[in-house]
C-alpha cells in the first residue's frame, strides 16, 4: 500500500511538519506540498493523488471550497485539518464531501490511522467535530424536518429525525424497538435515495432539505 498525499496550508510550519512526519510512515508518499487551495485542486486534476489535507484558512480558495472542487473534478478524497476556532466551516465541509474533519493539534497516529480509513473509503469525524455538528443542527430545539416526506417510509423518516438529534445506530435501536442491523440496512436505503453518503451529512439534509 502507498497512499499518496498532497497538504495544502498556508502555514509553511505545519505544512512542511505533517510532511516529515507523514513521510516517517511507509505506508504514505507525500507528493506535494501547497500553500492554498487553488493550488491544491490544480494538482490534483493533474496528478494521481489519493488523500488532499486540506487547511480551511487559505488565501485564493479556502479548504472548504477546494474540497467541493475535489469532489466535482477528481477522486483525490479530501481531508479538513483544522483549528477550534474554524468551527463554523465544519457544516459547509461536510456538505461539500469532505471525507475526514480533524483538530490539527490530533495525535499523528490517530491522523496516520484516520487517513487510512479514509483510503478505504469511510468517513472519519473526531468527537469533538461531531460534538459541534450536534449542537449546531439541533441546538436545544426538537428538530424539524424540511425534507419531503413522501420520498421515504415512516420508520426512514423516524430514524432521520433521531439522527438527527444525535442518537446513535444503538440507540436508535433502543428507541424504536429494532436491531441495529435492522437501523443500518434503513440507513443504506436513506443514503440510496439521496445521495448522500454518511450520517452526519443525512442529518444536515433532514434539517434543511438540501443535499448540495
Amino acid at each position: 500500500m502507498n497512499i499518496k498525499i498532497l497538504i495544502a496550508d498556508d502555514n509553511s510550519f505545519i505544512r512542511e511538519g505533517m510532511k516529515i512526519i507523514l513521510s516517517t510512515y511507509g505506508e504514505f508518499e507525500v507528493l506535494a506540498t501547497v500553500d492554498d487551495g487553488k493550488e491544491a485542486v490544480e494538482y490534483c486534476q493533474n496528478h494521481h493523488v489519493d488523500i488532499a489535507l486540506l487547511d480551511v484558512r487559505m488565501p485564493h480558495m479556502n479548504g472548504v471550497e477546494a474540497t467541493k472542487v475535489l469532489m466535482e473534478t477528481t477522486k483525490t478524497k479530501p481531508m479538513i485539518l483544522t483549528t477550534f476556532d474554524d468551527d463554523e466551516y465544519i457544516m459547509d465541509a461536510i456538505k461539500n464531501g469532505a471525507k475526514g474533519y480533524l483538530l490539527k493539534n490530533t495525535d499523528p497516529e490517530r491522523i496516520r490511522d484516520a487517513i487510512k480509513s479514509v483510503y478505504f473509503g469511510n468517513t472519519v469525524m473526531q468527537d469533538v467535530v461531531l460534538e459541534k455538528v450536534k449542537s449546531k443542527i439541533t441546538g436545544n430545539t426538537k428538530p424539524e424536518s424540511k425534507v419531503d416526506a413522501s420520498l421515504f417510509t415512516e420508520r426512514e423518516m423516524d430514524i432521520m429525525t433521531l439522527i438527527a438529534k444525535g442518537y446513535s445506530n444503538k440507540a436508535i435501536s433502543k428507541e424504536l424497538f429494532i436491531s441495529e442491523g435492522t437501523v443500518a440496512n434503513y440507513i443504506t436505503s436513506i443514503l440510496g435515495k439521496t445521495g448522500l453518503e454518511h450520517r452526519t451529512q443525512i442529518a444536515i439534509y433532514f434539517l434543511t432539505g438540501s443535499v448540495d
